[in-house]
C-alpha cells in the first residue's frame, strides 16, 4: 500500500503539471494528458507494443554489453594503480568525444539493423560504467585488501568478497544513469534507417501531424524507463540489503 502511494503521488504531480502546461501552450502539439493517455491505450494493443518491445530489446542489449565489458574492466583498473595510470589518460581522451557522431560509421560497418543501434548504445554507456566502476574500485580502503591477503585470500576471493560488494551501490547508481542515457541515444538512432522502435514511431507520428500518437509514443518511452528503473530498484534491494529503504 505504501509503495502504491509513493507511485501515485508523483504521477498526479506530473499529470497536473502536464495539464497546466497544455492549457498554457494551447496548441495541438501538446494535447491535454487524458487525450494522449487514451490514445496510448488505443494504439498500444495494435501497434505500439511492438515498437516498445523492439526498443526495450535494444536498450537492454546495449546496456548489457556495456556492463559485461565495462564493469570488470573498470573494477580491474581501480584495483591496479599502475594500470590506472596507463588507462585513465586514454579514457579522458576518448570520453569527451560525442560517441553518437560515430553512428554513421557504425551503420556502415554493421548495417542498418539492430546490431548498429545496440552497439551505439553500448559504446556510449560503456564509458559511464567504466569510469564509475574504476572510481568505486579506487575508493575502497586498501586495508581491506591487506587483511584478506594476510589471511591467504586469492585475487578472485578479493574481488568476490570485497571489491564487488563495496562497488555494488555505485554500480546500481550508474545503471540508473545509463538507462536514461541509453533511451535518449536509442531515440536518436531510431529516427532513421529503421521501421521499428519507439523513436521511429514518434517521428513518424510527427511527420503525419498526428500529435496524440506522437505524445502516446513519448509515454511509451517513459514506460520503458519505468520498467527498467523498477527492475534496478528490485535488484538493488535484493543485493544491497544493508542499505535499507
Amino acid at each position: 500500500m505504501k509503495a502504491i502511494k509513493r507511485f501515485i503521488v508523483p504521477v498526479l504531480v506530473v499529470y497536473i503539471l502536464w495539464w497546466v502546461g497544455a492549457l498554457f501552450v494551447n496548441k495541438p502539439m501538446l494535447p491535454v494528458p487524458h487525450k494522449a493517455i487514451i490514445q496510448f491505450f488505443i494504439i498500444f494493443p495494435t501497434q505500439l507494443w511492438v515498437h516498445m518491445l523492439v526498443s526495450l530489446y535494444r536498450v537492454v542489449s546495449g546496456i548489457g554489453i556495456a556492463l559485461m565489458i565495462g564493469l570488470p574492466f573498470g573494477l580491474f583498473i581501480g584495483r591496479n594503480r599502475e594500470m590506472d595510470r596507463f588507462i585513465s589518460p586514454i579514457i579522458y581522451l576518448l570520453h569527451p568525444v560525442p560517441k553518437i557522431a560515430f553512428l554513421p560509421i557504425i551503420m556502415l560497418l554493421f548495417g542498418l539493423g539492430d546490431i548498429a543501434k545496440i552497439l551505439t548504445v553500448a559504446l556510449i554507456v560503456f564509458f559511464l560504467i567504466l569510469i564509475t566502476a574504476r572510481d568505486a574500485g579506487k575508493n575502497i580502503d586498501r586495508q581491506l585488501y591487506y587483511s584478506l591477503i594476510a589471511m591467504g585470500a586469492s585475487e578472485l576471493q578479493i574481488y568476490r568478497h570485497v571489491i564487488i560488494p563495496a562497488a555494488m551501490p555505485a554500480i546500481f547508481t550508474i545503471l540508473r544513469l545509463s538507462i536514461g542515457t541509453a533511451i535518449a541515444v536509442l531515440f536518436f538512432s531510431e529516427t532513421f534507417a529503421t521501421s521499428y522502435g519507439v523513436g521511429f514511431f514518434i517521428i513518424d507520428a510527427w511527420t503525419r501531424i498526428v500529435y496524440d500518437e506522437m505524445v502516446a509514443g513519448i509515454i511509451g518511452l517513459s514506460f520503458i524507463g519505468l520498467i527498467l528503473y523498477g527492475i534496478v530498484d528490485v535488484l538493488e534491494k535484493k543485493l544491497c540489503k544493508w542499505k535499507g529503504d
